[in-house]
């Protein structure tokens, strides 16, 4: 998996181009995160950054945290919450380990004033409706499953998808250029349109240094502490998706910059990191906006329901792509019919029909199905109780305003955007694990590098890629600066 990437002896090193106590290669949130905690700690970090200047994927991202516990957007907003039980939510929807969800949850109201105090700015304002990301300056929505069942049973539901104000680039532009000018004041010093090749290793195995590519040149970097690796996920890479993601389709589209390219995932596993859920992803092609379409029905090629249309959509992309032939159809009729307006995910509508023989005919579904499955459908939203799949009363109406439509929701025919979510196995404090569950000597992983509090996307909310990554990339750079050198 490590494709030929090998550490260097540090014997073998004969001029240190640069030395620094930390070493952080990527300047996404996690890196840029991780330098601003290791010199608040009194190291001297150095970022090498692969492109021109930072920002990564963060920068293009929609800029969503997901923070709780408690937040001064929470409380401002009216909502309760605490770490009790954002921690008892996530642990019933996520397989992390519960060290590092418990760190999260316990430090995340923490986290958000100290990105306020970077200079990350979250409006004191709410969203009510149900949507993916916003365009409308609220600074807090509902973004994962906390309302679907059994999660909503097991923890009050709270909103925590806290989303940045945004500039004229986006809410994630936004961020990340608080934190880049966070990162310039505090005195880090950054290098750039820089690869990292190889770790740098001492005769015990310890990362000790980093050897990187600039042009046609060759340089080697000392960490005198530690190296942390904040290098983005491995969706821009085809190779390794194909080798690691067996539902991903012909259809899906990576999310992100084309370095996200796995290279620091495999610079971790040839210093001995082990990996964690590098099959998991999280795809979007969301039916909403417009809300309405949630009161419809989604079934698969057996005229079945499969899932409650009200959950997130990533579990719903996951959900789809698991069925047969990845096949997947939206039943509305005519009280709640609307194109999907994610327009990217190209969503096609099939055709309309007066009756439901006539769809489940047109479908090529099998005879009797799909009217049985909208008989028990209606018979439960008439008396307001999903017994399937326990869809949210909010998303509970009874189809059955003739005519009928349906559209192609397929995985493996609409457009599906996708983030991996696999990577280097850590610990709570960002150190990088081996196969035995020991450290890794000098060497931490944060951000999506690093294997996510979700494994997969029906685990997903969004903003679990920039809230853990930020809060860990600060963990890795506290553990980090207190190495010995």
């Amino acid at each position: 998996m490590s494709d030929g990437v090998a550490t260097i002896l540090i014997d073998a090193v004969k001029h240190w181009e640069r030395t620094a106590d930390v070493v952080v290669i990527g300047q996404g949130v996690a890196g840029a995160c991780a330098a601003l905690e290791a010199r608040a700690a009194g190291a001297q970090a150095l970022i090498l950054e692969r492109a021109s200047g930072g920002g990564g994927t963060s920068a293009t991202s929609e800029g969503i945290f997901y923070l709780g516990g408690g937040t001064a957007v929470q409380t401002a907003c009216g909502y309760q919450d605490d770490a009790a039980t954002m921690f008892t939510f996530l642990r019933a929807s996520t397989s992390a380990e519960d060290e590092k969800l418990r760190a999260f949850c316990d430090g995340a109201a923490a986290h958000f004033d100290w990105l306020e105090a970077q200079g990350v700015r979250f409006a004191r304002s709410a969203y009510k409706g149900k949507a993916v990301a916003l365009r409308t300056g609220e600074g807090l929505l509902m973004t994962g499953n906390e309302k679907v069942w059994p999660y909503r049973d097991q923890a009050r539901p709270a909103p925590r998808g806290h989303q940045v104000t945004p500039n004229a680039q986006g809410s994630g532009a936004a961020a990340m250029v608080a934190l880049l000018d966070r990162c310039r004041e505090a005195g880090v010093e950054a290098l750039y349109d820089v690869q990292a090749t190889n770790l740098i290793v001492d005769g015990g195995g310890r990362a000790s240094g980093v050897r990187v590519r600039r042009g046609d040149a060759t340089l080697d970097v000392r960490a005198r502490k530690a190296v942390i690796l904040a290098t983005g996920s491995f969706n821009s890479n085809p190779d390794m998706v194909r080798e690691n993601v067996p539902l991903i389709s012909s259809t899906s589209l990576p999310i992100g910059i084309p370095y996200n390219d796995g290279s620091g995932i495999r610079l971790g596993e040839s210093a001995g990191g082990a990996l964690e859920g590098m099959d998991g992803m999280i795809a979007t092609a969301s039916i909403y906006p417009p809300a309405q379409l949630i009161k419809g029905v989604i079934v698969n090629t057996r005229g079945e329901r499969f899932v409650a249309e009200d959950v997130y959509h990533g579990r719903l992309a996951s959900c789809i792509a698991e069925q047969p032939d990845q096949t997947a159809y939206l039943i509305v009729d005519e009280a709640i019919f609307a194109y999907p307006e994610a327009e990217r995910a190209q969503h096609r509508l099939i055709d309309g029909w007066e009756t439901i023989a006539e769809m489940e005919s047109g479908l090529s579904l099998p005879p009797g199905a799909l009217q049985a499955t909208l008989s028990r459908y209606n018979h439960d939203a008439a008396a307001g109780e999903d017994s399937l799949f326990h869809k949210h009363p909010d998303y509970l109406q009874p189809l059955d305003h003739p005519s009928y439509a349906a559209f192609d929701i397929s995985f493996n025919k609409s457009v599906y955007a996708f983030l991996t979510l696999g990577g280097l196995k850590t610990d709570a404090g960002g150190r990088v694990l081996d196969a035995d569950g020991a450290p890794v000597a000098g060497l931490y992983a944060a951000g999506a590098c690093a294997a996510q509090i979700p494994h997969d996307g029906k685990e997903y909310a969004s903003g679990l890629t920039l809230g853990p990554g930020s809060f860990f990339g600060r963990q890795a750079g506290r553990a980090a600066a207190r190495e010995q050198a």
